[in-house]
């Protein structure tokens, strides 16, 4: 599917860790590297692969993915990995209970 996500289709704004700007990011749901919470290019491309995971495109399954992230993600989980199981599992049990 391949979505792009832009920092105006997200519901909270994020900062950005300007000096990692530029190094790998979320390789995966085996990825062991630590999830930076607090910038924007370590968010997007983790939401764009969950968004593609659930075979969705729409800005109710984005910001849910957000509230998620924000809201309820366990401080427990750290890495890009396990950010990216959390929501793409979370995420698809409330997307059937819509349907």
């Amino acid at each position: 599917m391949g979505i792009c996500i832009k920092p105006s289709d997200l519901k909270y704004r994020y900062p950005k860790a300007v000096e990692t700007r530029f190094e790998a990011k979320f390789q995966g749901a085996s990825d062991p590297a630590p999830f930076n919470r607090d910038d924007i290019y370590d968010i997007i491309p983790l939401l764009e692969a969950v968004m593609d995971q659930l075979g969705r495109d729409d800005g109710r399954t984005l910001h849910l993915l957000e509230d998620l992230l924000n809201e309820h993600l366990p401080r427990f989980v750290v890495s890009r990995g396990e950010v990216y199981l959390f929501l793409a599992n979370c995420a698809q049990e409330i997307i059937e209970e819509w349907q």
